[in-house]
């Protein structure tokens, strides 16, 4: 019988840009995230005595501002090391962006394979085969678990691949590959990486992405960690531990109905604390969305400013390990004034009714204007990137900012009628 850890995607020392946090986030857990959550995965495997750990990719985040991410590695497998466990590569495509891994000695208990052909690694006390292939640049289009060898008779096989299989949302379609070219290999076990999200793709043979170990951005949600695997005789027992220092989670809250702003907030901090529960004595980064058809849609919108720090204050005050929101979105609608409000005869309800039946085809919008290509080169790179980048060709966005014109016109409408 022995243990292996499976992790993958450790970006290490990732920036973590494009994050509107409060001034009161503890952003010295924020930066460090991924250094302690690191940290969790080499005490695991000690204190879990595994006789190796697989890291299927990804281990850096694109290349590094100096030695110190490296060097933070190589002290970490040092204890591995003197814990006589042993660690296996293969590389990603952001570890293939990066120059100074090229130049950093590995220890003698780490190995990379071959980033040239598929390489076997024979653990013979322990009679297991370990495959794989390392990413020989950022942008891996073929196949390349075709070329890896058919499994070794006798023996444990495990392959380590970075890929996206047949194709995964959110990532790029890196070494793509097929389950059933994966199963013709006779392997019982492959080590998957690139894909964030857990997922096991197969258990017969077990085909695992142990997603990424800690959570970086509002689309990274949930518990992060690796997976602890079992091989006794035939049996293996495949195992998720959460090794996060720190979590985020998207909190949509349906306030339909709502017939108050008070009612709001009793549902906004009945998920608050939900939420913070759930993250097991985590501190929680999280974006707010408010959802549904409620009274209190026009209140909302006409002052978004006060209400974003309205829930904000909720978030502080909830306790805990603490809540610190990321970013407010109010997608409530109010269907019910819009019906009267379009029957009126004056400018702005016209403009209203124009505007409820607009429709706009993103892809055509550079027809309109020849320097339209132009103004999106001039975007600065923090609007036009980041995890949730402004993209004036995204049909979503441009749905949006309708939506965000009506709401104003709305209000401008409620106002007016107030007055006479």
């Amino acid at each position: 019988m022995f243990r292996f850890l499976h992790a993958a995607d450790i970006h290490l020392d990732s920036a973590m840009v494009g994050l509107d946090l409060p001034e009161d986030t503890p952003l010295d857990q924020v930066r460090g995230a991924t250094r302690r959550a690191f940290d969790n995965l080499v005490d695991l495997a000690i204190r879990e005595q595994v006789a190796f750990v697989l890291l299927s990719g990804d281990l850096y985040d694109g290349d590094w501002k100096d030695f110190n991410t490296g060097i933070f590695f190589n002290r970490r497998v040092a204890q591995l090391k003197d814990a006589r466990i042993a660690v296996y590569i293969v590389t990603g495509n952001h570890d293939a962006a990066s120059q100074i891994t090229k130049s950093l000695k590995p220890l003698e208990n780490v190995h990379f394979f071959s980033h040239r052909k598929p390489e076997t690694i024979l653990l013979k006390e322990l009679d297991v085969a370990l495959h794989g292939q390392s990413f020989a640049s950022r942008a891996v289009t073929d196949d390349l678990s075709a070329n890896y060898p058919k499994a070794k008779s006798g023996m444990f096989n495990i392959g380590l691949l970075h890929t996206a299989l047949s194709g995964r949302e959110g990532h790029e379609p890196y070494a793509p590959c097929t389950v059933d070219g994966l199963k013709s290999k006779g392997y019982q076990y492959w080590a998957l990486g690139h894909v964030h999200q857990r997922e096991i793709v197969s258990e017969d043979p077990w085909i695992v992405f142990p997603g990424n170990i800690q959570g970086r951005h509002v689309r990274e949600t949930g518990s992060k960690g690796c997976t602890l695997v079992t091989v006794d005789g035939d049996e293996v027992r495949v195992e998720s531990a959460d090794l996060d220092i720190l979590r985020w989670n998207l909190c949509q809250v349906d306030v339909g109905g709502c017939n108050s702003t008070d009612e709001v907030c009793e549902r906004v901090q009945a998920v608050f604390e939900k939420v913070l529960l759930e993250a097991e004595d985590r501190p929680l980064l999280a974006r707010l969305e408010l959802l549904g058809a409620t009274a209190t849609h026009q209140q909302l919108k006409s002052q978004t400013a006060y209400w974003a720090e309205k829930f904000k204050g909720l978030a502080a005050g909830i306790g805990g390990s603490g809540i610190w929101l990321e970013k407010v979105k109010l997608k409530t609608t109010d269907e019910a004034h819009l019906e009267t409000l379009t029957q009126g005869d004056d400018a702005l309800a016209g403009l209203l009714k124009n505007l409820m039946d607009l429709e706009i085809d993103a892809g055509k919008i550079s027809e309109l204007d020849l320097e339209f290509s132009s103004f999106l080169s001039r975007l600065p790179a923090e609007i036009r990137g980041g995890e949730d980048p402004f993209d004036p060709t995204d049909p979503d966005q441009w749905n949006d900012i309708r939506n965000d014109i009506k709401d104003l016109l709305v209000a401008r409408l409620l106002s007016a009628g107030e007055r006479k």
